[in-house]
């Protein structure tokens, strides 16, 4: 399966939706994204993952590079993970510097 990432913004808050495979492959997709939306300068970036199906460590070094490419005061945001994909984000210590959620956040 591919992998595809939708960038939209609300008020101070950038959502990315997340579909399908996040690996090697996907990676400069989500990278793109995340870039564009740093340009909007958020204070909370939102990545919508109820979609998404796999995350390689290549996806998880998109999701650190997210992180880091924010200011430090922007709150990041998991949405919807499937135990899966949280489990392997948690394996690594990363859900220290982000926030899981069953909903995006209003």
């Amino acid at each position: 399966m591919g992998f595809t990432a939708t960038l939209s913004t609300q008020d101070e808050t950038a959502i990315i939706v997340l579909n399908g495979d996040l690996d090697a492959n996907g990676a400069p997709v989500l990278q793109e994204n995340v870039d564009r939306a740093a340009t909007h300068h958020p204070r909370r970036l939102v990545l919508e993952m109820s979609n998404l199906d796999y995350l390689s460590s290549a996806g998880l070094r998109q999701l650190i590079y997210a992180r880091q490419k924010m200011d430090d005061d922007v709150r990041v945001v998991l949405v919807g993970a499937s135990k899966r994909v949280a489990q392997t984000i948690r394996l690594v210590g990363f859900d220290q510097s982000v926030t899981f959620s069953d909903n995006v956040p209003e």
